[in-house]
């Protein structure tokens, strides 16, 4: 998933176009499908210049007088598979003229067929995408939305379908078609287009989402793009990814809920891997996905409830979530656990392969 690189920071020229939702392809793509049909048709068309060219005899020349070649046999089955018929080449022998009739004609309307019914689909897929693009639309509520899928957008687009999101309820927006394309591939659906446009927003159903993650590799359009967001959904969890700790408090007053330093947090995992080895390991579990320990969010279960944290077997709580508040697990309000609240735990990762270290 690595190599495709956000563009959203780019200086471009304003976004005007009506976008569509980008869903992911079906097996077989237009282009397979086009160059299987262009195949057919050739192969039709070298299948009746054969009939023609070995039964050459019963045919006749009207112009030269000089009986017919491969390529008099080609041009005769041209014309009459575009029903064009000059009527200089024509069969005169009776079987010449049945094997026309039952075998070229139906050659003919399967021809044409395939020519108008590629033309029809073509002309109904700018229907058949708005059409989806509409349905689509509809069912879109309470969804996740990633602008910028470079390796950052990527990998919390994977962290998100590990914790169960549904990806029919995860969308990306991207200005670069490669990294459309490659969240096509991943199963999600994607927009093509400036962030930053209000109608590219709207048609990605943005005033409906629940969580919006800003990942656009540079800090002042990840601010412009936080503005208009925020503008648009007052009522989602907004987090936002930048470059300069300078940055921070101009990103939260644009809106944003949770601000995440990229340099910050990856030049304090390299500190503390020099200092302690072994934190730098677990923090690395923590950061790892599938590997070592994971921090996860988790509804309380009945069994669970009127019990301390300490109580939890298996799982070490860091926090608990009560009417949208997080109380740490030192705090007294924290101790005992209650119906509707939610834990912070640190757990094993499911898929954890990772041998312990050896000194």
């Amino acid at each position: 998933m690595e190599g495709i690189r956000p563009r959203l920071g780019r200086s471009r020229q304003p976004w005007t176009g009506r976008a569509q939702v980008h869903l992911p392809a079906r097996s077989s793509s237009a282009a397979r499908e086009l160059l299987l049909r262009v195949l057919i048709g050739v192969g039709l068309l070298l299948l009746l210049t054969l009939i023609v060219y070995v039964d050459r005899d019963a045919y006749s020349d009207n112009v030269s007088h000089d009986g017919v070649s491969f390529v008099d046999a080609l041009y005769y089955a041209t014309v009459t598979m575009t029903t064009t018929g000059y009527g200089d080449i024509t069969p005169v022998g009776v079987h010449a003229r049945i094997i026309n009739t039952l075998v070229v004609t139906p050659i003919r309307i399967a021809f044409l067929v395939l020519l108008v019914g590629t033309t029809v689909e073509v002309l109904a897929n700018e229907g058949r995408r708005a059409l989806q693009d509409s349905r689509w639309r509809k069912t879109m509520r309470n969804h996740t939305v990633i602008i910028g899928y470079g390796t950052t957008g990527q990998s919390a687009a994977a962290t998100l379908l590990r914790a169960e999101v549904p990806v029919e309820r995860t969308l990306v927006i991207d200005t670069d078609p490669q990294a459309v394309a490659a969240a096509n591939r991943h199963g999600l659906a994607a927009f093509e287009g400036d962030a930053t446009s209000r109608e590219l927003l709207h048609r990605a159903e943005l005033p409906k989402a629940r969580e919006i993650i800003i990942t656009v590799g540079r800090d002042d359009t990840a601010i412009l793009t936080t503005l208009t967001v925020r503008q648009l959904n007052r009522g989602a969890h907004v987090v936002v990814v930048v470059r300069d700790s300078d940055n921070v408090p101009l990103i939260r007053q644009s809106g944003a809920d949770a601000v995440i330093t990229s340099s910050d947090a990856v030049g304090r995992l390299m500190g503390l891997s020099s200092i302690s080895p072994h934190l730098g390991d677990v923090i690395e579990d923590l950061l790892s996905s599938g590997q070592g320990l994971e921090v996860t969010q988790r509804a309380v279960t009945s069994e669970e409830t009127g019990r301390s944290i300490t109580e939890i077997q298996g799982e070490k709580v860091l926090g608990v979530v009560r009417n949208r508040t997080l109380r740490r697990y030192y705090e007294a309000t924290a101790d005992q656990l209650r119906t509707g609240d939610e834990v912070i735990v640190v757990r094993r990762a499911p898929g954890t392969t990772r041998a312990p270290r050896v000194e």
